[in-house]
C-alpha cells in the first residue's frame, strides 16, 4: 500500500444542492491528496435514477470552483480512468455481477415488493440474510430453468450478495482504529437491479474504487456501516491487496440540540448550509448559500477545515497551502463537531481585516454605484478604509456608510431626543460658522480650530460633536466626527448642518 501513488476520491450523487457536510468531506480529501502528493479524482455516483435532479451536477462543478478546490481528473476534469459518471458503466459492472455470481458469491432474487412487505409483517425485525433468504424466491431455493424461464420472460430481479454467517470482519479505519463487526447483523444487500440495470452504491462504490486505483477513502460517518460489506465485497473479487485505507469524518452536528446538521436548522437559525445559492428544480424553492450571502471561499474553507480537526496550537487563521502542509487525518475528532455557524460569521470579518482596502472596496463599489451612479472609486477607497472593520459581510457596508455619500433627509427620534439639547440649534448655527471660515478644511486643521472654539466658549465636548453628528448623519453612528466632516468638504458639511438646524430647530 505504501508503495501505491496516493489517489482519493470525491463521489456526490446529483440529487439536488451540496450539503456543507459535503464540501467539508471534499475538502478534507484534497487536503490528504496534496499532503501526500497525491490525486484528487471527482466521480459522480448517479446510479440511483429515481432522484436525478437536473442541473445538481453543475452546481456541485461550481461550488468547487468558487472554493478553489481542484482536482486531478474526473467529470468535467479528464482523466484516463473514465467514464466517471456511474451511469456510463453499465456495462463494465455487469462484468462483475456476473463474476459474483459464477463464483457463488451473490444470487438472483425476484421477490416483488409486495412479498417483502407480507415478510416484514410476519417476521420481526426482518432483513434478508442467511436466516430468512432460504423461505424467500431466489436463485438459491428456485431449479435453474426457472431462473433462467423467469429472467427470459423479463422478470425483473436483484442480485443480492450472499453474506455468510459466523465471521468477523475487521475495518481498519485512520480514525477509528480497528471496527469489528459480526457478519450476522448484515443483510445480504442488494448490488444489481434488472430493472434499470445499474448497480446499487455498494457494487459501484468498489468497482470504481478498484478500477480508479483509489488508495483512501475519506468519507462521511454515515457511511462506517457499509464498510463492512465493501470489505467482504474486496475479499470476495480477490482485491484484498488494493482494498484503500478507510477514514470515517465526524458529523457535523447540529448548533444546538441533538442530531446531525440539517437545512432545516439553517432556515431556522439564519445561515446557509450550501456552498451556492440552490433554486430547487421541483419545488421552486430557493435555499440560501455561503457565496450569495456575502462570505469568501477562503473564510469558508478555514471554518470548515477546523470542524472536526484542529492542529494542536492556538493558531485559527490558515491559508489553503498551510492546512496542506499541517493536516493530519489520524487526528480528526472521533465525536460529532457541533456547526458553530457565529464562529464562521467571525472568520469572514477577519478576511475583511486581512484584505487590503482596495480589495474590499473593489466589491464594495458596485454598491454605492446603485445608489449613487456619479461616486468615484477614490471616494469609495476612503470610506473602505475608515469602516471596513466595523463589518462582517461587504454587503453590510452600504446601510452602516450610505450617509458618507447620502445626505439624511430625516433624524433618528430617539438620537434626537437624547442628543438634541435646548441649545443645540444655536451652538450649530455657531460652528456653521466657524467652519465656514475654515480655508484649510483638513482633518486635523479643523480638529485643532473646532477645540480651541469649544474651550473658548467653554461647551461640553460631548454635547457638541453628538449634535454635530446627528445633522451630517441622521443618527448617531459612523467614525470620528472630523473624518467624516474633512471627506464630506466643506460645502456638504455646512449644507447638512443648516438643512437639520431648519428641520430640528
Amino acid at each position: 500500500m505504501s508503495e501505491r501513488k496516493v489517489r482519493v476520491r470525491f463521489a456526490p450523487s446529483p440529487t439536488g444542492a451540496l450539503h456543507i457536510g459535503g464540501v467539508r468531506t471534499a475538502l478534507y480529501n484534497y487536503l490528504f491528496a496534496r499532503q501526500h502528493s497525491g490525486e484528487l479524482v471527482f466521480r459522480i455516483e448517479d446510479t440511483d435514477s429515481n432522484r436525478f435532479v437536473p442541473g445538481a451536477e453543475e452546481y456541485i462543478i461550481e461550488s468547487f470552483k468558487w472554493l478553489g478546490i481542484k482536482f486531478d481528473e474526473g467529470v468535467g476534469f479528464g482523466g484516463d480512468k473514465g467514464p466517471y459518471r456511474q451511469s456510463e458503466r453499465r456495462d463494465i459492472y455487469k462484468k462483475y455481477v456476473v463474476q459474483l455470481l459464477e463464483a457463488g458469491k451473490a444470487y438472483i432474487a425476484f421477490d416483488t415488493p409486495k412479498e417483502l412487505e407480507a415478510k416484514r409483517a410476519e417476521i420481526q425485525n426482518f432483513q434478508y440474510d442467511a436466516h430468512t433468504r432460504m423461505q424467500m424466491r431466489n436463485s438459491l431455493t428456485m431449479p435453474k430453468d426457472e431462473v433462467d424461464r423467469l429472467i427470459a420472460e423479463g422478470c425483473q430481479y436483484v442480485v443480492r450478495f450472499k453474506i455468510e454467517p459466523g465471521q468477523e470482519i475487521v475495518v481498519n479505519d485512520l480514525i477509528r482504529g480497528d471496527v469489528h463487526v459480526k457478519s450476522d447483523i448484515l443483510d445480504d444487500k442488494v448490488l444489481y437491479k434488472s430493472a434499470d440495470e445499474l448497480p446499487t452504491y455498494h457494487l459501484a462504490n468498489i468497482v470504481d474504487d478498484h478500477l480508479m486505483e483509489i488508495t483512501h477513502v475519506i468519507r462521511g460517518e454515515e457511511w462506517l456501516p457499509s464498510a463492512p460489506l465493501h470489505v467482504l465485497l474486496y475479499q470476495a473479487f480477490g482485491w484484498t491487496d488494493t482494498m484503500p485505507q478507510f477514514a470515517h469524518l465526524p458529523l457535523l452536528l447540529k448548533p444546538d440540540g441533538k442530531g446531525k446538521l440539517s437545512k432545516r436548522d439553517g432556515d431556522r437559525l439564519g445561515f446557509p448550509v450550501f456552498p451556492l445559492e440552490w433554486h430547487d428544480p421541483n419545488t421552486g424553492d430557493v435555499s440560501s448559500g455561503y457565496r450569495e450571502c456575502g462570505y469568501f471561499p477562503e473564510a469558508v474553507i478555514n471554518f470548515l477545515a477546523l470542524l472536526g480537526w484542529n492542529p494542536g496550537t492556538e493558531q485559527e487563521m490558515f491559508s489553503l497551502d498551510e492546512l496542506v502542509e499541517l493536516f493530519d487525518i489520524t487526528k480528526c475528532s472521533k465525536a460529532g463537531a457541533r456547526f458553530a455557524y457565529e464562529k464562521g460569521i467571525w472568520f469572514n470579518h477577519e478576511y475583511i481585516l486581512r484584505k487590503s482596502d482596495k480589495e474590499i472596496a473593489d466589491l464594495f463599489f458596485p454598491i454605492v454605484k446603485e445608489h449613487c451612479p456619479e461616486e468615484t472609486m477614490e471616494r469609495v477607497l476612503q470610506v473602505t478604509a475608515m469602516m471596513k472593520d466595523r463589518v462582517n459581510f461587504v454587503k453590510e457596508l452600504w446601510p452602516l456608510c450610505s450617509f458618507f455619500f447620502v445626505a439624511p433627509t430625516s433624524y433618528d427620534e430617539k438620537t434626537v431626543k437624547k442628543r438634541w439639547k435646548e441649545d443645540s440649534a444655536q451652538q450649530m448655527t455657531e460652528l456653521a460658522g466657524v467652519l465656514e471660515n475654515i480655508d484649510d478644511f483638513s482633518l486635523e486643521n479643523q480638529e485643532r480650530i473646532v477645540h480651541e472654539w469649544i474651550e473658548c466658549k467653554e461647551y461640553k465636548l460631548g454635547n457638541i460633536m453628538n449634535a454635530w453628528r446627528l445633522t451630517l448623519v441622521g443618527e448617531g453612528k459612523g467614525p470620528g466626527m472630523f473624518d467624516i466632516s474633512a471627506f464630506l468638504g466643506k460645502d456638504e458639511t455646512i449644507a447638512r448642518m443648516k438643512r437639520a438646524i431648519e428641520i430640528l430647530k
